[in-house]
């Protein structure tokens, strides 16, 4: 069994449950008992169409794509230490958070940071990035 704590490789996560990367980077690396998310857009994983036309639901999307990147690594959202969300307008905050708390409660929180930002891939209204800890033996 390999201890992922002590693991000094890196692994690259790749799953079809979220969109392909549109670029040259992984969805997600695994490296030392961390994952690091690439920045999640509200893409369907099937079609790699944006899916909603508001904030709310292309942050629900945003969040299921994370969720399914966490899972292929062996983590989950309740694992994640940091988040950081990209906003096309900061005005969507308050929409944004309301969905970003369903997702992520109790009281172990994560860290987050949320910026705006001049524009964001393929027009979306949001992007969500992750780190998140990683209790397992090997990535699936």
């Amino acid at each position: 069994m390999v201890d992922v704590f002590t693991m000094t490789i890196r692994q690259t996560i790749q799953t079809k449950n979220a969109p392909e990367a549109i670029g040259p980077y992984a969805q997600a690396n695994l490296a030392g008992g961390f994952v690091f998310t690439s920045g999640q857009i509200p893409l369907d994983p099937q079609t790699g169409v944006i899916t909603g036309e508001n904030i709310e639901e292309q942050t629900n999307r945003s969040i299921l794509n994370l969720q399914a990147v966490l899972e292929a690594a062996g983590s989950d959202l309740s694992q994640v230490v940091k988040t950081t969300v990209f906003l096309a307008d900061m005005n969507d905050f308050a929409k944004m958070n309301e969905v970003y708390a369903k997702y992520f409660t109790g009281a172990d929180l994560p860290s987050r940071s949320a910026v705006q930002v001049a524009a964001l891939p393929k027009g979306a209204l949001v992007e969500i990035e992750a780190i998140a800890l990683c209790r397992c033996s090997s990535a699936g």
